[in-house]
């Protein structure tokens, strides 16, 4: 009898994994880690973790803004939890790459939100600049 209890236990666990590492991964680490960053003399941890809570925001108005739609993407909470331990873990470093690769050149060239990626015929993807109505590139 014993063992059908905890056969139950991992059932629900596994069901809703999800639910219970979603808040560990996207609120109770990043916490954790920001106090020890705020007392610590390293400003790398600081925009490390700024950088998240930026990211963290901007997912979370993307949910709220677009939450009728990923309500009928089955996958979405696993793909936001993996998305996220990208961003918080520093053996990935991700939320320094996305501000750096996405964030910052918009915040620092708003014109630069005018710049398209696009497939290209080699399957790369490729930086398209929008023109000016007289012809010339908008950089």
């Amino acid at each position: 009898m014993g063992g059908s209890g905890s056969g139950n236990f991992l059932q629900v666990v596994a069901k809703n994994f999800d639910v219970l590492a979603l808040p560990l991964v996207t609120l109770v680490y990043p916490l954790y880690a920001s106090i020890k960053a705020i007392e610590s003399k390293s400003r790398t941890d600081d925009q490390q973790w700024l950088t998240y809570w930026v990211l963290y925001s901007m997912m979370t108005i993307f949910e709220l803004t677009f939450s009728k739609i990923l309500e009928c993407i089955p996958i979405w909470p696993y793909a936001k939890l993996i998305v996220t331990c990208w961003l918080v873990l520093p053996h990935f470093n991700g939320a320094a790459h996305v501000y750096q690769h996405f964030i910052r050149p918009v915040y620092m060239n708003p014109q630069a939100a005018q710049r398209i990626w696009c497939p290209s015929e080699e399957g790369h993807f490729q930086l398209i600049e929008r023109k000016e109505p007289g012809g010339a590139a908008i950089t």
